[in-house]
């Protein structure tokens, strides 16, 4: 009998990372969501297997990798979705007492949006080596990756993913591992709607050549074609509707 490949989700209680985790169990997979809200990991179905865990926490993260190899041998894919859009200007002159972006939000940004992922993809592909797992590390990136104003510590770390994953296609691309990022435009989740305001949407929405947003069947889409298709590697791949910032 063939093994289901096991994937661990990030985030995946959010409405990306669960449309994500949806997508792979119907098609045949393992998921693992890892996500750091108890309350909606024990909302959803028991058929996923759920770790509540804070991704920034090296520690943490490590222990939880090694029960779960001990329980199912090997991890096939790792999708690094958990992330937090963040906005604020550089310099701010409706605040003249202090302008300057705040240190402290960017280094949680970065903590968040970035030093997760090296710390789970550092931990899962060991494991991989060690197993001979041919395996795939999926980043979602962000169109913010490329500059967006408003957004120096969002766009920095998603700049820095999407070097880590070239770096990583080249590195481990002897052992049979191949690394991914997919650099989703404007997608319709409640995070986007939180972070934009209305005027903001709609100018995003005239802006984009196929007058609309992104659905997160379309990045869903993406990752199982990844996974499929064992050419792809070290490559970010633009889900975006062909908008440019």
């Amino acid at each position: 009998m063939k093994r289901e490949k096991v994937v661990i989700v990030t985030g995946g209680v959010g409405d990306l990372g669960m449309g994500i985790s949806r997508f792979l169990l119907q098609n045949g997979f393992t998921v693992v969501i890892f996500d750091i809200n108890q309350k909606k990991l024990d909302d959803i179905d028991n058929k996923y297997i759920k770790y509540c865990v804070d991704i920034t926490d090296y520690d943490s993260v490590e222990n939880i990798i090694n029960e779960i190899i001990i329980k199912y041998k090997s991890i096939d894919v790792l999708v690094n979705n958990a992330g937090v859009i963040y906005s604020e200007p550089f310099i701010n002159i409706m605040n003249p007492k202090n302008m300057k972006h705040s240190y402290e939000s960017f280094q949680k940004n970065l903590n968040i949006n970035l030093n997760s992922v090296f710390i789970m993809t550092s931990n899962v592909v060991e494991k991989m080596v060690l197993k001979r797992t041919k395996g795939v590390i999926i980043n979602i990136s962000s169109i913010s990756a490329n500059g967006n104003a408003g957004q120096t510590a969002y766009s920095a770390a998603k700049g820095a993913v999407n070097a880590m994953t070239k770096t990583w296609a080249k590195e481990l691309g002897s052992f049979g591992i191949r690394s991914v990022a997919i650099s989703p435009g404007f997608i319709n989740t409640d995070s986007t709607s939180h972070a934009l305001n209305d005027k903001i949407i709609k100018h995003i929405k005239s802006s984009t050549p196929l007058k609309r947003l992104g659905n997160i069947d379309n990045i869903s889409d993406t990752v199982l074609y990844i996974i499929n298709n064992e050419f792809i590697n070290g490559t970010v791949i633009e889900v975006d509707g062909g908008l440019t910032l």
